[in-house]
């Protein structure tokens, strides 16, 4: 008997009842038919593209729902597109394009990052996708308008992968399950190997001494029955993964391991159950134990490469106290709003970015800044979501929350620093993915040869050609090495933001620093203010401070500090002229504050030289106030050297790079700060687009130029650099432009990247040429038959893990350590 919906408003597919405005419709055997929801939509769509609709004609009940047949994984995938959940691991850029941090499940090898990277790439709207090897988390953009996020993750579940957002409880319980079914296939492999180990040392001390046939027949099948678990169970990874690159026309490092292992069991178990030829059981057990531990102690190892940026993860507590007219309430931190008043309780963690409102203590920022020592936080200070609140209770404001908070950014720019591949990766990527396919085709042509020429042990030679080889050691050289190195730098305050900074500090040349904020400290303070024309000193602090609250230069924050008791103006119309001054009007008139040049420029008055020689003989900065006729004040304004900056200069010049320093501010005051860090190459005066043309006109020469900088004047110059430095405490365009940023405002931290950055890319080039050497004098002793399986398994295998732990001479064992830069490395 037929069933039909029991009604013309019931479902067709699954018979209940169909709601008041469903648009569900699907053509089945010629006429369109109504349905209740999306997912009986998508599985009678899906039943009439496969030509199964006689399924409707013959059914004799009520089809499952469609909620029940869709995946559990793509039901949750819409949800991902919802904007309130969208808010705590979508970072919104524009008002469509979006970035988000994923984590890919069923990563085994270099091979599937590169066909997730494309395949994700070839997606309409999709802008880039670029994953970490090391962590398997994945930075995707994509235009919203065009796909959404929930169309990205089944994109990714249709190659055989799974994506989600990254959460770093579901992480550490991924890496943990991981862990456990990797040990569990090596605990079975290794208990079924020993029997077969035992049983092939019989066979081959018998075929030495001499052996009874029945005995012989009988060791080999009971060897048979211990291998088949291993090869169905315990190497079912390689065979997934393998098949899984076939079907996309791609030749990963599992294609020739699996291939290898099937051949020895399939030609073994033909020698068994024909009586006759050579069987390779210890073989098969052996490899596959070798590749599965490498695997195991591979995982261990990424795991330690990326604890650094999983610690940082980590700061933020899953729970907060938020302070109503009712009293307190306990809630989770992803229920915060910018606005809410929260209690941060001595030995708690701040939950999200905000000010003080009530209370007095110090704050623990280390994780974040590298600061070693806790800061003192009052009324109205800035306070960081993940810091550590160390002594008393504060209450404080919420002013940012999610994606929008610091730690979210900092997280956001080390996942693209460990995502973005340097050239040397991008070689080794495109060497391995050729190398494997040339790899097949030499071990077919080899192996065809050797059995044209009679040799009984060709199929043995086949074998361990397939094995001996490691392409992945290539693609694991670098991103291991970086993961370790951006880890061990995020702990000392250096922000890594871009893949290729570490590769080019290595190889910078000049290193060239912006001067205020910079090798300074940036607190300025106005040490004099002096009058002209019968200007009053509060006057004239209250028209320059209605100016500076414009500005974000060091310079302005002085001035504004320094007028806190002078009258309260405000000015419009302000233009903001970078490295220079600004102008504006307060109270109808004109007003005009910067450099000499700039009044000069803007209105053609001229500073009597006599009145700039006298400010200027301290050797301190030098700001005018004019109006549009006459000088109305000078601001004397001091800054001192920032700690570390001797050391840092010190330690470039002892390893023979060329330090310069480039300056808006007058020739004193340079001078000043040059003789005294002993610097010799210098420049003051200058504009932003001088600074720019200096750092072109040393590229011209050659010079791989490494900027420093803090302010908005040095945007342009640390664009044009070849790798470039931000303080952290500087301006967010300066941060913007930079690869790297300094969050600790320790320089002497950049010797101690320097030294890393030589020992990664050094690290690096270990790894290269011992994963090319390895490959090329292996491959050749394995055709001449020189390697048997066993021991290719094992050389291949250790060639993977020796990379890994080379890498892992990069993690900072001792991070609270000051820096101690080596001179001439």
């Amino acid at each position: 008997m037929t069933l039909t919906p029991a009604s013309p408003s019931d479902c067709y597919h699954c018979g209940l009842p169909v709601p008041r405005g469903s648009s569900f419709r699907v053509a089945i055997n010629g006429e369109s038919r109504t349905l209740c929801c999306g997912g009986c939509a998508a599985v009678a769509a899906a039943i009439v593209n496969s030509g199964l609709t006689d399924f409707y004609r013959y059914r004799t009940e009520a089809a499952p729902t469609g909620r029940e047949l869709v995946p559990e994984f793509l039901r949750q995938a819409a949800l991902y597109d919802h904007p309130e959940i969208q808010k705590s691991f979508v970072h919104a850029e524009s008002d469509t394009l979006r970035e988000a941090s994923l984590i890919l499940e069923g990563i085994t090898c270099a091979a599937c990052v590169w066909l997730n990277e494309r395949h994700l790439a070839s997606l309409p709207g999709v802008i880039s996708a670029q994953i970490n090897y090391a962590t398997h988390r994945a930075r995707v953009r994509w235009d919203d308008s065009r796909i959404h996020l929930s169309a990205i993750l089944q994109a990714v579940s249709r190659i055989g992968y799974l994506a989600h957002p990254y959460n770093p409880d579901r992480q550490q319980q991924i890496l943990e399950n991981e862990r456990k079914h990797k040990l569990r296939r090596l605990a079975l492999t290794g208990v079924l190997g020993m029997q077969v180990m035992i049983l092939a040392v019989a066979l081959y001390w018998g075929a030495w001494t001499g052996i009874e046939s029945e005995y012989a027949n009988f060791f080999r099948w009971v060897s048979l029955f211990l291998t088949l678990p291993v090869v169905l169970y315990s190497a079912q990874p390689f065979f997934s993964a393998a098949w899984r690159d076939v079907k996309h026309l791609r030749t990963g490092m599992d294609v020739p391991v699996s291939l290898g292992i099937l051949l020895a069991f399939v030609g073994s178990a033909w020698a068994t159950i024909h009586g006759g030829g050579e069987v390779y059981y210890d073989s098969v057990v052996m490899f596959v134990f070798f590749l599965l531990a490498a695997r195991y102690f591979e995982l261990t190892a990424r795991k330690h490469a990326a604890e650094a940026s999983e610690a940082l993860v980590h700061m933020t507590p899953a729970m907060t106290t938020r302070l109503t007219h009712d009293g307190e309430e306990l809630i989770p931190v992803a229920q915060l709003r910018p606005g809410d008043r929260v209690l941060v309780r001595p030995g708690e963690s701040i939950p999200a970015d905000g000010k003080v409102l009530a209370g007095c203590s110090t704050v623990d920022e280390s994780l974040l800044t590298g600061e070693s020592l806790p800061l003192p936080k009052d009324i109205g200070a800035n306070l960081i979501g993940g810091s550590l609140n160390i002594e008393s209770p504060l209450q404080m404001m919420v002013e940012r929350t999610g994606q929008d908070t610091t730690l979210s950014a900092i997280l956001r720019l080390l996942d693209r620093a460990q995502s973005e591949k340097p050239a040397i990766a991008q070689l080794a990527d495109r060497a391995a993915a050729w190398f494997v396919a040339a790899v097949l085709v030499a071990t077919a042509l080899v192996g065809y040869y050797w059995w044209q020429a009679g040799n009984p042990h060709w199929l043995q030679i086949l074998i361990s050609m397939l094995v001996v080889t490691c392409p992945c050691a290539l693609s694991l050289a670098t991103p291991t090495a970086v993961t370790a190195a951006t880890g061990a730098l995020t702990r000392r305050g250096l922000l890594t933001t871009r893949g290729h900074a570490l590769e080019t500090l290595a190889t910078a040349t000049h290193f060239v620093f912006d001067k205020t904020g910079t090798l300074t400290q940036g607190r300025l303070q106005v040490y004099h203010v002096a009058t002209f024309n019968a200007v009053s000193r509060a006057d004239a602090l209250a028209i320059a401070a209605a100016l500076e609250h414009h500005s974000e230069h060091p310079l302005a924050r002085a001035i504004l500090q320094s007028a806190q008791d002078a009258p309260r103006l405000s000015a419009r119309d302000v233009v903001n002229t970078p490295g220079a001054g600004l102008q504006g009007s307060v109270d109808a008139q004109r007003y005009y504050i910067g450099t000499p040049a700039f009044i000069e420029q803007s209105i053609g008055l001229r500073i009597p030289p006599a009145t700039r020689l006298a400010l200027q003989q301290s050797g301190h900065t030098v700001v005018f106030l004019t109006s549009t006729q006459r000088l109305m004040a000078a601001f004397v304004i001091g800054d001192e050297i920032r700690p570390g900056a001797s050391t840092l200069i010190k330690a470039l010049q002892q390893r023979g790079r060329n330090v310069r320093m480039l300056t808006g501010d007058h020739a004193l005051v340079a001078e000043r700060i040059a003789t005294a860090l002993g610097i010799t190459e210098w420049a003051a005066d200058l504009k932003p687009g001088d600074k720019l043309d200096h750092i072109k006109r040393l590229q011209a020469t050659g010079a791989i130029v490494a900027m420093v900088g803090d302010g908005i004047n040095d945007a342009a110059a640390l664009a044009a650099a070849h790798v470039s430095i931000a303080m952290g405490s500087g301006a967010q365009v300066a941060a913007a432009s930079a690869d790297m940023i300094l969050l600790s405002g320790r320089l002497d931290n950049l010797a101690y990247a320097l030294d890393k950055a030589d020992k990664t890319l050094r690290i690096i080039r270990q790894n290269f040429y011992r994963a090319l050497v390895y490959n090329f004098l292996a491959l050749p002793a394995a055709a001449m038959g020189y390697i048997p399986p066993w021991l290719a398994a094992i050389g291949m295998s250790a060639s993977s893990l020796m990379v890994v732990l080379n890498a892992l001479r990069l993690v900072d064992r001792n991070p609270s350590t000051p820096a101690q830069p080596q001179p001439g490395a």
